[in-house]
């Protein structure tokens, strides 16, 4: 109990720490950090349960509503990724549905557990297995658990899908921090699960155990959580919910007009959009949006998505990497550069990162960017 509870004590105060920097921070998305604050401040008062003990060791109607929150942590993440996600996200009305689960525990264990005395709390506590109250929350609570992954998941593919044929900048690196978040807090809630099937069976004893492991784990999550939190504080940047994927556009032209763009139409705008590329070489700029091409050579935005995401056959994303890559390849050719560092060069065509540069410059060239100069 003394180790559970210094593990305990340094959770929380990680966790509040970071929840107090996210709230204060000055930043502009500022829905995101309340979120991913609310979502620490519960899971913080969820993993309390070994202080709690040492100072209340009966149960309470506190202590069951503090339980009782951990069916706000879930919605609470769904909604921060949204909001990362989507630069026009905003709170709604709408999202108080997620309580539902939440009071509908709450609701059950109203006339068994909230309004009895102590002695029928303690009778309801340690005949906890055979509780139809309790098995109907756990049940709920992995259902829940369940259906908001698989929602969160299918949020990132497709906001991932979004940004690559609409943006070539580094907030990539905001899909790839969401997808590890996600993918271990998945890990952390299949231990859960698996905790909770002990704690109904004839083995409890291991479910405890388990339960410690789960504690120490969330410590190491929460470290990582401020690492990320302060090592990159610019990481998110986000798109735009209204943009559609150019599939459901194609899928919608089709259905609504028959007659496709002309061969020769679609000839004179990718000989616009290649002009204006090699001439005035956008793709210098690291936060390049398909918007801002658009605006420059008068394509509308759908019709220019379409072109690069579907008639082409490649993202934006990677469309405009070539070009930086190409750009590169030729200051590497340069005998008059030669002191110039991989580094320099990779800002200077556009990328904000040596791991996205090496990538692009890979899948451009078959080489790295080394390899590529010391062969020429």
């Amino acid at each position: 109990m003394n180790v559970l509870s210094i593990v305990t004590v340094i959770s929380l105060f990680i966790s509040f720490f970071l929840a107090f920097f996210l709230v204060t921070v000055k930043t502009e998305h500022k829905t995101s950090n309340r979120l991913f604050a609310f979502f620490l401040i519960i899971t913080a008062i969820d993993i309390s349960d070994p202080l709690i003990s040492l100072v209340a060791d009966v149960p309470s109607n506190p202590g069951m509503l503090r339980n009782s929150l951990a069916f706000l942590q879930i919605p609470a993440f769904y909604l921060y990724v949204l909001s990362v996600c989507y630069s026009d996200f905003k709170l709604k009305p709408k999202h108080l549905l997620h309580l539902l689960p939440f009071l509908a525990v709450n609701l059950v264990l109203l006339p068994h557990f909230y309004m009895v005395d102590l002695a029928s709390k303690i009778n309801f506590i340690e005949h906890r297995q055979s509780r139809i109250e309790l098995q109907f929350n756990h049940i709920l609570f992995h259902i829940q658990i369940v259906t908001y992954f698989i929602a969160v998941f299918i949020l990132l593919r497709k906001a991932k899908k979004l940004y690559l044929e609409n943006y070539a900048g580094i907030s990539i690196n905001s899909y790839h921090w969401l997808f590890q978040f996600t993918s271990v807090l998945t890990i952390l809630y299949l231990i859960v699960i698996l905790k909770n099937i002990f704690k109904f069976s004839e083995y409890p004893y291991i479910s405890e155990w388990i339960k410690i492991g789960i504690l120490v784990f969330e410590l190491f999550i929460i470290c990582w959580y401020l690492y990320k939190a302060l090592n990159n504080p610019g990481l998110f940047r986000n798109i735009d919910s209204r943009l559609q994927l150019v599939s459901d556009i194609v899928l919608e032209e089709k259905k609504n007009e028959p007659q496709t763009v002309s061969d020769h139409e679609f000839s004179e705008d990718l000989t616009k959009l290649k002009k204006y590329m090699m001439e005035e070489k956008p793709f210098l700029n690291p936060s390049l949006t398909i918007q801002d091409i658009s605006d420059a050579i008068g394509i509308p935005t759908r019709e220019l998505s379409v072109l690069i995401n579907h008639r082409v056959g490649q993202h934006f994303y990677d469309f405009v990497n070539t070009y930086r890559v190409e750009e590169a390849m030729d200051i590497l050719k340069d005998g008059t550069k030669t002191k110039v560092t991989i580094l320099e060069i990779l800002y200077e065509v556009g990328f904000n990162s040596k791991s996205s540069f090496n990538t692009a410059f890979k899948k451009h060239t078959g080489n790295t960017p080394t390899f590529y100069r010391k062969n020429l």
